[in-house]
């Protein structure tokens, strides 16, 4: 899915929402950032890996916050199965 898609989807921004989403099963996909802080990360890849979650790399924080049409860097986002987005919160 290209970056360009995150602005439509469904989906949640930042590592508490994403490792929910992660933890509750409704996530699909999972976006993080190079140069995200690998303490903030780490935890995030072990859960894609125990959930089964795909994981794809971006270049920067900023490159996915502007993806997803925020003004500033996100370390991680994950995309919802079928417009969960309520769920997560």
């Amino acid at each position: 899915m290209p970056l360009d898609d995150l602005k439509q989807s469904s989906r949640v921004i930042g590592a508490k929402q994403v490792k929910k989403a992660i933890s509750r099963g409704i996530a699909s996909k999972v976006y993080i950032a190079c140069d995200a802080e690998p303490h903030v990360v780490e935890p995030i890849k072990q859960l894609c890996h125990q959930h089964q979650v795909d994981i794809e790399m971006v270049n920067s924080k900023k490159t996915l916050g502007e993806a997803c049409g925020i003004d500033v860097g996100s370390a991680t986002v994950a995309l919802l199965d079928n417009n969960m987005g309520k769920e997560v919160q």
